[in-house]
């Protein structure tokens, strides 16, 4: 459950800006009996000094670039290299992902072509990327009748070197790097933690140049109207490859 930061608790969970909260990811953790803390820079909250202690580590997206002189995005970056020494597993959401690559030597730059909306998703043949996706999703291809997955974006940026020694395991049509893994850690482009309420919250206030993006790059920007209508076929699929992924983070390995 979440958990005041004055008790301890086994995963922290990094939130930059109050508009993109744990989500899913909250709901998971308490469906499992999991106590965390979450910390929102935005807020004013200050993150941890040390990973110390706890057994999982989480960090969510926003629309900061990981390339924004922030001290809390370099705080972050920080922690999951200490948490990599301590050997605490880190799942990287979005940004979280992008701050994830630049942590060990990557590279995070804008991409090609933004991509918003619910976006086929195509996972590699390798163990790791099975372990981390299941086999369903490999049987499955990136669109049949059996079984669609599609993930939700919301990115303009993305990792385009990955660090070395790391894996890529996902990729999109509009995006090659959508998921890495490096040791324990999987750092993701997309936002597996969305819920139906993050994706209204988002959905009410898009951007003012949100109109031209769908008119620039209609093949990866979905129409608000075409968004809604994806959410309610491809939001039950979404949330249970969340429970693998996430499954399989906290996993004893």
């Amino acid at each position: 459950m979440r958990t005041p930061h004055d008790q301890p608790a086994e995963v922290l969970v990094l939130q930059h800006l109050p508009d993109d909260g744990p989500g899913y990811l909250g709901q998971w953790l308490d469906t499992q009996g999991i106590r965390w803390h979450v910390f929102c820079a935005d807020d004013g909250e200050v993150y941890p000094a040390s990973v110390h202690g706890y057994r999982g580590m989480a960090v969510l997206g926003g629309e900061w670039s990981a390339n924004d002189e922030r001290p809390s995005l370099r705080h972050a970056e920080a922690l999951m290299r200490e948490a990599d020494a301590l050997g605490v597993p880190i799942i990287g959401h979005c940004l979280g992902g992008q701050l994830m690559a630049r942590a060990f030597g990557g590279k995070v730059e804008r991409a090609m072509q933004p991509e918003i909306g619910w976006m086929p998703l195509n996972t590699a043949s390798s163990a790791a990327a099975r372990y981390w996706f299941g086999e369903s999703v490999l049987s499955a291809g990136i669109d049949t009748v059996a079984n669609d997955h599609r993930v939700y974006q919301w990115h303009r940026d993305s990792f385009v070197t990955l660090p070395p020694g790391a894996e890529l395991i996902a990729s999109s049509p509009a995006c090659m790097h959508q998921a890495f893994v490096i040791g324990p850690h999987l750092g993701m482009q997309f936002h597996i933690e969305i819920t139906a309420e993050k994706i209204g919250l988002w959905m009410a206030e898009p951007g003012a140049s949100f109109q031209r993006l769908v008119e620039r790059w209609p093949e990866s920007v979905q129409s608000l109207e075409a968004m809604a209508s994806s959410s309610a076929r491809y939001l039950g699929s979404s949330h249970a490859l969340a429970d693998r992924i996430y499954g399989a983070w906290l996993s004893d390995k």
